[in-house]
């Protein structure tokens, strides 16, 4: 899937068909533990990252500019309401950040592949959305624009510290996600709490980065680092891959779980194009022991250089477009309940798979 981001530091122009190069693959592992009890084992700067947040958020027109690959990807995780036959009284947008989810439930077109079908917005199956977030910046940045007449909301200003959910068990009828659990610590603990705080054969429905996530950065970063500097530094956090993410829902108690991945690619003319608007996303990088300051001067030169020989591309212009890499992981899990569907016991089944299948 390409994506052209509606951004002022990226070209505009059709895109040419890639096909996307070999992945590198980075493993991220997790200890399991009682969920509601903090993590001593800590990835990321939760202050660093709030901090992000709230001074990207405040840059008003330029976090709006750079809001494109949130809104896409909510857009898709809101498309996932339309599979579920049901009506959600309370609901909880977890790290809802700038509301991306908010105004994809306001869409009117709610189903892309049938513009022409009489489908009223998702927002008319919600009775109520709690919008919850750090960053308050972020939060409130859209609370004056004509979405919020469309849907019921509240926005709640959670700690950036992580810390319990602030709601009673079996609270929500459904809990939603967008493009925010990529930067918890505990991501077991608070998969958990989600669970505890939805009720019974209630959904939760997420997406987040994961796997591959701009391989393409952090593979020039790396070579331009050990060519100039003789060694590297993290610069680009480590993700979740797909395989993790069945094993974790099942371990927080989720049951009849989905799990898909799709890449999003967005093409740049530069590598300070997209660092640009990753700082203008609030996804800067946060890690916990990285090298303070920004990166010198001529490792972004040696970086622009061998993004462009490793990975660039020509479109028919001739002008070369640089492709970043978004690896979103989505995610489907309902919290046990008496009323859903349950597998026969083994050995009860009455037809042969051979038979099915034709095989002799």
């Amino acid at each position: 899937m390409w994506l052209t981001p509606f951004s002022s530091a990226a070209l505009r122009r059709p895109l040419s068909p890639l096909i996307p190069p070999k992945y590198w693959h980075q493993k991220r592992t997790y200890a399991f533990q009682t969920s509601g009890i903090p993590t001593s084992f800590q990835v990321f700067n939760n202050r660093t990252k709030w901090l992000q947040r709230e001074r990207a958020a405040s840059n008003i027109e330029a976090s709006r500019q750079a809001d494109y690959l949130k809104d896409e990807v909510a857009m898709r995780v809101a498309e996932r309401l339309l599979d579920v036959k049901r009506t959600f009284p309370l609901t909880l947008d977890f790290g809802a950040y700038t509301n991306s989810l908010a105004r994809a439930l306001t869409n009117p077109n709610p189903d892309p592949s049938q513009p022409d079908a009489d489908i009223p917005p998702l927002a008319t199956k919600i009775g109520k959305l709690v919008a919850a977030d750090s960053s308050q910046k972020a939060l409130f940045r859209d609370a004056g624009l004509e979405f919020n007449k469309e849907i019921t909301m509240e926005r709640v200003v959670l700690p950036y510290e992580e810390s319990p959910l602030p709601w009673e068990d079996n609270t929500f009828d459904m809990v939603l996600s967008s493009l925010s659990m990529h930067w918890v610590n505990d991501l077991p603990g608070v998969l958990g709490q989600i669970n505890r705080i939805l009720k019974p054969d209630a959904p939760f429905i997420g997406a987040m980065l994961g796997g591959d996530t701009l391989f393409e950065l952090r593979t020039s970063l790396q070579l331009a680092e050990q060519e100039r500097r003789g060694g590297i530094s993290v610069h680009v956090s480590p993700l979740a891959d797909v395989k993790d993410i069945g094993g974790l829902l099942g371990k927080a108690g989720f049951k009849m779980l989905t799990v898909d991945v799709e890449d999003i690619v967005v093409e740049y003319p530069d590598t300070f194009a997209l660092m640009e608007d990753l700082q203008a996303m609030g996804e800067g990088n946060a890690v916990l022991g990285r090298e303070m300051g920004a990166i010198g001067k001529d490792v972004l030169l040696a970086t622009e250089g061998i993004y462009r020989e490793l990975h660039g591309s020509k479109d028919e212009n001739g002008t070369v477009r640089l492709p970043a890499t978004f690896r979103v992981i989505h995610m489907i899990g309902w919290k046990e309940g008496g009323n859903q569907p349950q597998p026969l016991k083994r050995g009860s089944g009455e037809i042969n798979l051979r038979d099915v299948l034709g095989m002799k």
